[in-house]
């Protein structure tokens, strides 16, 4: 018969396109869509056995199959329409509409049996034909209508909502998905009315069927993570080895293979026997364990090197182990040892610059105090001694940390020492190059090069970057005349408020003036000047200086003595 050829031919239109399916379905596509492809062919085949019934029961069981697709195909349609659009629905919906379908399917497994779905019914033999069914229907087939055309609406409100709302749902895929809608809806209402010759049904069916394979071909490429990762796969340029939680081998693909050439002796479900595998892969997949952060290993083959990246295994939205993923990043290391040894030769010329800049600075600062020593007739080479003076207490402070005084504290010191008298460029040449004693008003005159000393040193040293060294050589300038027991000058500071690095100025200070020559006096003996500073310890300097003092004193006393 020529209408069972008819339906014949849908079927096996329908059975290949779900076959297709099969080839090209990934396990993240929509259950909703496998089921489709599954009851199509299904639904297509009741057709046929209505058409080549020979009896009134057969002809009633293809009505029966016939109905699989209006009881699950629209809703399932509906709920797929929901996925491909984004819109996440409660699961107990989903299982809600499934317990209405098989009702509603358990109703149609009764016709014949009572008047829910069909009130009575009539099969009518046509040569050309096959069964005709004449039917009145019944209360839950009203019910099937009402929520075929419920179904639809929904479909339609949530396609427009997307078009209209989602920016991240494709317009084409929108108006693919209301195709087969509006197909479906109107061979099931208005086809009837045409013709009762045949169905046009299993027509739309198949036209959903094609419509879905486009819009899952077109959905490959908007699932960005499965393009990527089929792009890399495809490429050879990534390696990927996968673990379980035991640390039991899963699996590698070629390009790992080619890397390590040991998996390829691996059987899945076997830990790791290689010692070198033990080496490489345990201690990454440990680290990653105990800080997910520190995720990215380097491995070196030959002239490559390698970025192996851990990552969570996972199977649906669980984690199920571990995973490698290796890449070439020979170019990269290459780049940034390139970039290493450029910032490195950098470096060193800055470096050297700035040891070159730090120098002028240091010897500009000698000059201007050397120029300044030149006024002063009586303190020739004073510069050159305090600041040597200063080193040697320096030398053996620096021995003991005691005092708590970092390294470039002390080197702070020994650098600022030669600024500790550029005041005295302020003080009037009748009373600096006075040879003999000042007179009272004379002396208070010369104290004033202290606070002017730190005037002129704030001003040479403002705005550099070195701001410790700047306030060190301050306060050497304005408080190295300060006196432990207060009677000092400018400012009479008093014990702890003398910053340290003047108060070790102030001892070298006072011992050159006690050994080395002035005009108005002869040079002390060692024993003598000795003596005195002994004497001032808790006086004029800080008691706690005295043992630095007492180790320096040696190589102090054997400096002047070659002088």
């Amino acid at each position: 018969m020529v209408v069972t050829y008819y339906y014949v031919t849908l079927f096996l239109i329908s059975l290949t396109l779900s076959i297709v399916y099969s080839f090209i379905s990934r396990k993240h596509f929509s259950i909703y869509i496998t089921l489709l492809y599954v009851f199509i062919p299904i639904a297509n085949l009741g057709y046929i056995f209505t058409s080549r019934a020979t009896s009134d029961e057969a002809a009633l069981i293809g009505v029966k199959v016939t109905y699989i697709g209006g009881c699950f195909m629209i809703p399932i349609i509906m709920l797929s329409v929901f996925n491909l659009c984004k819109i996440t629905i409660p699961k107990w919906i989903s299982a809600l509409l499934f317990a209405i379908s098989s009702l509603l399917y358990f109703c149609v497994l009764t016709i014949g049996n009572n008047d829910l779905f069909y009130k009575g019914c009539k099969f009518v033999i046509r040569n050309d034909a096959g069964y005709i069914i004449d039917k009145e229907y019944g209360i839950a087939h009203d019910l099937f209508n009402i929520l075929l055309l419920l179904y639809f609406l929904v479909s339609l409100v949530v396609i427009c909502y997307s078009f209209f709302v989602k920016l991240d749902v494709s317009s084409k895929l929108l108006f693919q998905l209301a195709l087969p809608e509006f197909l479906c809806l109107f061979t099931f209402f208005v086809g009837k009315l045409v013709t009762n010759v045949v169905d046009f049904v299993p027509v739309s069916y198949i036209f959903a069927q094609i419509m879905y394979l486009i819009i899952i071909h077109r959905l490959c490429l908007y699932d960005i993570t499965d393009t990527s990762i089929d792009s890399l796969i495809e490429a050879g340029n990534t390696g990927f080895v996968s673990f379980d939680f035991k640390c039991r081998f899963l699996g590698s693909n070629e390009t790992a293979n080619k890397i390590f050439p040991e998996l390829k002796g691996l059987t899945v479900d076997e830990i790791i026997t290689s010692k070198k595998l033990q080496g490489l892969f345990l201690p990454w997949i440990e680290k990653f364990k105990n800080d997910e952060n520190d995720d990215k290993n380097y491995y070196k083959s030959g002239d490559k090197t390698y970025l192996v990246d851990v990552n969570h295994l996972y199977g649906g939205n669980q984690k199920r182990g571990y995973q490698l993923f290796i890449t070439d990043d020979t170019a990269n290391q290459n780049y940034i040892a390139l970039l290493d040894n450029y910032n490195r030769d950098l470096q060193t010329q800055v470096e050297e610059k700035t040891a070159n800049i730090v120098e002028m600075h240091d010897r500009l600062i000698v000059s201007l105090a050397t120029m300044v020593e030149s006024r002063d007739n009586s303190t020739g080479g004073h510069i050159k001694r305090t600041s040597d003076v200063v080193r040697m207490l320096m030398d053996e402070i620096m021995k003991d940390d005691s005092l708590g005084l970092s390294e470039e504290f002390c080197k702070n010191i020994i650098k600022a020492a030669p600024m500790h008298d550029l005041g005295k460029i302020a003080v009037d040449d009748a009373i600096l190059r006075k040879p003999g004693r000042f007179e009272p008003e004379e002396f208070e005159k010369m104290k004033a090069h202290a606070a002017e000393g730190a005037r002129i040193v704030h001003e040479v040293l403002e705005g550099t970057e070195d701001l410790d060294f700047h306030i060190i050589a301050e306060n050497v300038a304005h408080y190295h005349h300060e006196r432990w027991d207060g009677s000092g000058y400018p400012e009479g500071l008093k014990g702890e408020a003398i910053p340290i690095e003047a108060r070790i100025m102030a001892i070298a200070d006072v011992y050159d003036a006690l050994v080395s020559k002035r005009v108005y006096k002869d040079a002390m003996s060692f024993e003598n000047a000795d003596k005195i500073i002994m004497e001032s310890m808790g006086k004029h300097f800080d008691k706690k200086l005295e043992k630095y003092y007492v180790a320096a004193r040696p190589a102090m006393e054997s400096y002047y003595a070659g002088l």
